[in-house]
């Protein structure tokens, strides 16, 4: 092994340039050269890349974000494109990527990312490129790995928001609704609402009931607590009802975006209980920053067992972590799926052992 790609695809999240760091320094104990890829697959496609060296990745590893840029809308296999009169178009430029990695002498791929990053991951070791996956995501929804790098990062500061709100309800006996990330799993909101002190969780795998909710507000009301702390995921939804969308983008293999279930829910609770009610998104804020001691060990950690697949060469992997320890999974059993919170999972259990209610 001569020369080996890496590229971070999707969402950005603290860790991303750890992992980046690990995998160069690794390499370059190895005499393996790293071509670091832009923005995602798409710089695949244009051959838009770097030689990443020893001195690229000093003093990166508490940097948020990833110094080679990503792209969660280009996905190579549906790659859209609008031309002149507006109209999008799909196009399948994966044999691009095929011919320019050969070109440019790429023997192999790391490939940093979450669902969709992995999905196209399998996809392209299918077709015969020799891949090795890093999973990354702050919402925690990857199959074949106990927790992705940025979540712990993810709930750190998602917590803390929570702590400040907490004195802010406090003060003008309101309610607060707290929306966090998380399409299809709740754990970005059960940790840090389980964290954050939380009163109320809502999470997509558990619809709730707006009675219920207002009811839980009530009851603590009756026992002297004038304010109330509701932590929301953004795929959280009614029973019966559906996930709020924000906005649709055409160019986008992700069309959706979601946002705003905190905004009608408050709208919701204040209209039919005479509550005050606050909405607060978090939104991007906890995709920022510096990630936490346990993010930069485990990217760490995840950069170099990836390297130790590419020198043994086991590709078609992504590296894991399974019972505190690190290991990998086929890529075969990961791409398409979302690991959701099981509803006996432990925080859950004692998160209502503790009296905090999930609105069902």
């Amino acid at each position: 092994m001569r020369r080996i790609g890496i590229l971070t695809g999707g969402g950005d999240c603290p860790g991303l340039n750890a992992v980046i760091r690990a995998v160069v320094k690794n390499a370059s104990q190895n005499k393996v050269e790293v071509v670091g890829v832009h923005d995602g697959f798409l710089g695949l496609v244009e051959k838009n890349t770097r030689l990443l060296g020893a001195d690229d990745v000093s003093n990166i590893l508490t940097l948020g974000g990833t110094i080679l840029g990503s792209s969660n809308k280009d996905n190579p296999f549906h790659l859209m494109e609008e031309d002149a009169a507006g109209k999008v178009h799909s196009h399948d430029r994966s044999k691009d990527i095929q011919k320019n990695l050969k070109g440019m002498g790429i023997e192999a791929l790391v490939v940093l990312g979450g669902d969709g990053s992995m999905t196209v991951a399998h996809k392209l070791a299918v077709m015969g490129v020799r891949i090795i996956g890093v999973p990354k995501t702050i919402d925690n929804d990857l199959v074949g790995t106990d927790q992705t790098f940025g979540y712990d990062t993810a709930v750190s500061i998602a917590t803390e928001a929570v702590d400040r709100l907490h004195t802010v309800a406090a003060s003008h006996h309101r309610v607060i609704v707290i929306e966090v990330m998380g399409r299809y799993a709740g754990w970005l909101a059960l940790g840090s609402g389980l964290a954050g002190g939380g009163d109320i969780i809502l999470i997509p795998e558990t619809p709730y009931e707006e009675k219920k909710v207002a009811d839980a507000i009530w009851a603590r009301r009756k026992k002297g607590k004038k304010s109330s702390i509701i932590v929301i995921a953004e795929g959280a939804h009614p029973k019966g009802g559906q996930m709020v969308v924000d906005r649709v983008n055409p160019l986008s293999a992700e069309r959706i975006r979601l946002g705003g279930i905190s905004r009608e829910l408050a709208h919701h609770l204040e209209a039919k209980s005479s509550i005050e009610c606050r909405s607060v998104i978090l939104g991007h804020v906890v995709r920022g920053g510096t990630p936490t001691a346990f993010d930069r060990n485990l990217a760490t950690l995840f950069g170099v067992h990836a390297m130790e697949l590419v020198l043994k060469g086991r590709f078609g992997r992504m590296v894991a972590l399974k019972n505190t320890r690190i290991s990998s999974v086929p890529l075969a059993q990961v791409g398409g799926k979302c690991r959701k919170v099981p509803l006996n999972h432990e925080w859950i259990k004692a998160a209502r052992s503790i009296g905090v209610e999930f609105g069902v």
